[in-house]
């Protein structure tokens, strides 16, 4: 699946049990008014999926994350374009990550999230809710 062409990425920030999560602006012209989102967005030009991960975490919340970070990743069809694919990606950051944040002018506020209360949180976007699902089944060394 991993070469078919793609939509975007998403990328979940792991650190002690939490991961970072925004909520969305609460306006009915963008997909998933006010749920909790993950890091990520749409893929411009011919970005590879890491640099498309990394550009809208960066455009997001103002951290630059080196893709030897990025420990687990996986691509699921896409719920905007069933004929594509999207990515989902794992990293782990620290204290010092968590520090460097200057949220960005999409979403309400931002957060580090239990991770057990995204997975049972009705307000989130429902298809990431399962692939973070699927990342933290996969026991996911810790860095």
């Amino acid at each position: 699946m991993s070469g078919i062409a793609f939509t975007g990425a998403k990328i979940a920030l792991f650190h002690d049990n939490h991961v970072l999560v925004y909520l969305r602006d609460d306006n009915d012209r963008i997909p998933f008014p006010a749920a909790w989102d993950l890091p990520g967005g749409g893929r411009e030009n011919d970005e590879t999926p890491d640099a498309c991960a990394l550009r809208e975490l960066f455009e997001e919340f103002g951290l630059r994350l080196d893709p030897t970070r990025i420990v687990w990743r996986q691509a699921y069809p896409s719920w905007s374009n069933p004929e594509k694919v999207s990515h989902f990606m794992v990293a782990h950051i620290g204290p010092q990550d968590i520090a460097q944040i200057v949220f960005g002018n999409e979403g309400q506020r931002w957060e580090m999230m239990l991770v057990s209360e995204y997975l049972a949180y009705e307000s989130c976007v429902p298809h990431l809710r399962d692939r973070l699902r699927d990342a933290a089944d996969a026991n996911l060394p810790a860095r």
